[in-house]
């Protein structure tokens, strides 16, 4: 998709650090090692690159707004389909779809090795450098702290947030069986599911959060479930959610996830 007149395109996408690239060749132990390393090159840290209202949806944004992507995969036969969009002051300004075989099953905690072929090729295609992209999956939310945003997030050192449905590991610091009021943000902290379980200090970390973008007006006849928000590189918990609340343009979704969801569904 080309982008509207007046706008000029910036560098391609690059891979920073191609060594970190997953491939799905290497068995279930290579997998996790590389993953283990990805965490340990990633930046869970808010590094001021990131102004969630430069990149906001659905209202003005600052001068010289920044440009989001949104990523997101679908599944046609035994090919990876992944769309990246890219929005800025909430134009789409650039739309890629590349797609990549399928080359193992769905493993929990290992996605990257699944679908990142696809979504790497999509972002490279991109004719424009995102302030941050924003990826239908964990970041810090993982086995290893290395979902999918934070390996492409490394793989490219570029700020990533994960953006899921349902929580793959992790425990809430409140109770999530009520509805919860629009803009609740509960933490989430590792368990003894997460590696490495414990700070220096010997606290769970915080590694991400449960956000309520949207809600019902009477939760009692039916509600709206928080999304589960994480830092995939370079930003913070508290970034990250900035992020997606600055990009839901009253959707549940993050509006650039969720159109990249319908490129991708496209195909």
């Amino acid at each position: 998709m080309a982008g509207p007149a007046g706008v000029a395109a910036r560098s391609r996408m690059e891979l920073s650090n191609p060594e970190y690239r997953p491939d799905p060749t290497l068995d279930r132990a290579e997998m996790e090692a590389q993953q283990r390393e990805v965490a340990r090159a990633a930046m869970f840290a808010d590094d001021g690159s990131v102004d969630p209202a430069a990149v906001a949806v659905g209202e003005a944004g600052a001068d010289g707004a920044g440009i989001v992507v949104g990523v997101d995969q679908a599944f046609q036969d035994d090919e990876a389909v992944s769309a990246a969009v890219a929005i800025r002051d909430g134009t789409v300004l650039e739309e890629t779809i590349e797609r990549a075989p399928v080359s193992i099953p769905y493993i929990p905690g290992l996605l990257s090795y699944r679908e990142a072929g696809a979504i790497i090729e999509a972002l490279e295609a991109l004719t424009v450098t995102p302030d941050v992209v924003v990826f239908d999956g964990s970041g810090r939310i993982h086995y290893r702290q290395a979902g999918i945003a934070t390996h492409v997030g490394v793989c490219f050192d570029v700020p990533a947030v994960g953006v899921t449905k349902t929580l793959l590991c992790g425990t809430p610091q409140q109770s999530l069986a009520d509805p919860l009021p629009v803009e609740t943000r509960v933490a989430i902290a590792a368990d003894d599911a997460v590696e490495p379980v414990v700070t220096d200090d010997g606290d769970w970390p915080v590694i991400g959060a449960a956000y309520q973008t949207r809600q019902f007006p009477d939760t009692e006849r039916r509600h709206v479930n928080p999304v589960y928000v994480s830092p995939g590189h370079r930003v913070d918990v508290g970034t990250a959610v900035d992020v997606v609340a600055a990009t839901c343009a009253g959707y549940k979704l993050p509006e650039p996830t969720r159109l990249a969801d319908a490129a991708a569904d496209r195909g």
